[in-house]
């Protein structure tokens, strides 16, 4: 079974693979290539409720525009970094009119941090809560380009427009197979706030904080924005399964993205060749609510449709990520006598799941689904295969199974040895 944990230290193995083989000892002292500096858009609620002032003596507003000056102030320099509001213009009771607003304040780019306290400053708690058109609104301003993107929601209260609905849109979001991470900070400790925030964090793999000092707001969003600043080792490339093994798209070692129907079948194309080992692990994330009980599965057949080996795992409802892998060798052909090598042999890699939910929930897009591949050298001696990554480890369980069978026969004589002598006495 691949628990999050060995899936993690698989996922930094495999970083480490790609880095020795795309990146050999003779190009060391090659300049790296240059990255898009990562984008942050931070994203105010600016409406009516934020004028409770209920944040260490001042108002919401207020405790917000310190904490966004403190953090403009320390925005690192290799970051690009955005604001936008909403429920900033509209002061009206028209919900038509209040669900629209929503406007960039400050561009996406270098910060030049007096205009945009200045442009900060002059924010008044005024409308409505359009969480979810601000959503879309933020993914527009940092769209383009292969940069890290990050939004940094900031918010007192739960949408109070409806449409588009907020999760659904973070689903949408990360449907599209962009690197974007939505973070959501909550202002007012409340259930029916703290669900809706942490559906959109989790939907995109952010993180939902509440938070209830002008401290603790100015230090979770600095973190966030330094966070953002970090790349990560590897950056999942979007892929799209087929229904049946014939009609699927080919990958090649890596790390991909994709989404999976309740209890839909995905197949991916992997060429094998001769000597190789090929080495998978698959994760499928419950985004929203879920019945308990459910699965995941992970299986290699061939091009003829036979089944080659196989990985699975389940749970009751405990989790939210399902994990699970497999390993298939294509054993390698003697060629000391001139034969050539064997073809590159076609495994299918076939994802499915036994998630289910109420009726009420939606369905579409469907769940996350995170597929990571390897092909490495196989193992020169088939023990090894089966050791499953302990090698020659084998020998030493045998040696320490031998050892404890053996004390077992010695204390066993040794109480008997001495019930006997005390008959005796």
């Amino acid at each position: 079974m691949i628990t999050k944990r060995r899936l993690a230290a698989g996922l930094c193995g495999l970083a480490a693979t790609l880095a020795a083989g795309l990146f050999p000892a003779s190009a060391a002292a090659d300049e790296p290539a240059a990255q898009e500096p990562p984008k942050v858009e931070l994203v105010l609620d600016v409406s009516g409720s934020m004028r409770a002032r209920d944040v260490d003596g001042q108002s919401r507003m207020a405790a917000a525009q310190q904490a966004f000056n403190e953090v403009l102030d320390a925005v690192p320099d290799d970051v690009r970094l955005g604001i936008r509001t909403l429920g900033a213009t509209y002061p009206g009771t028209d919900k038509k009119i209040g669900c629209a607003d929503s406007k960039q304040l400050y561009p996406v780019g270098p910060v030049n941090r007096t205009e945009a306290k200045a442009a900060v400053a002059t924010l008044r708690p005024t409308g409505w809560t359009p969480i979810g058109l601000a959503l879309r609104g933020a993914a527009q301003d940092l769209a383009g380009g292969a940069a890290t993107r990050r939004i940094v929601l900031i918010t007192d209260g739960e949408d109070s427009c409806g449409q588009p609905d907020p999760c659904d849109v973070a689903r949408e979001l990360a449907a599209q197979g962009t690197h974007l991470v939505v973070d959501t900070l909550g202002l007012v400790a409340d259930d029916k706030i703290r669900k809706q925030l942490s559906c959109i964090a989790e939907a995109t793999g952010g993180t939902y904080t509440s938070v209830q000092h002008t401290d603790q707001l100015s230090s979770r969003i600095k973190q966030l924005v330094r966070r953002a600043a970090q790349a990560p080792p590897i950056v999942p490339k979007a892929v799209q399964g087929a229904d049946r093994c014939g009609d699927a798209a080919g990958i090649t070692p890596g790390v991909y993205t994709d989404r999976e129907e309740f209890g839909q079948h995905r197949y991916y194309k992997v060429a094998v060749t001769d000597g190789q080992e090929l080495r998978a692990t698959v994760s499928v994330g419950a985004d929203r609510a879920v019945n308990a009980d459910y699965g995941v599965l992970v299986r290699a057949v061939s091009g003829e449709g036979q089944e080659l080996v196989r990985g699975s795992d389940a749970g009751s409802g405990r989790t939210d990520v399902m994990s699970s892998g497999l390993r298939y060798v294509y054993p390698a052909k003697d060629t000391s006598s001139g034969d050539a090598a064997l073809p590159p042999h076609t495994v299918c890699l076939e994802v499915s799941n036994s998630f289910s939910a109420p009726d009420a929930v939606k369905r579409s897009p469907g769940l996350p689904v995170e597929l990571t591949l390897d092909l490495v050298d196989a193992p020169d001696e088939p023990g090894d295969v089966a050791a499953f990554g302990l090698g020659r480890g084998w020998v030493l369980l045998g040696v320490l199974a031998g050892t404890g069978l053996l004390a077992g026969l010695i204390w066993g004589w040794l109480a008997r040895w001495r019930v006997a002598v005390w008959r005796t006495n």
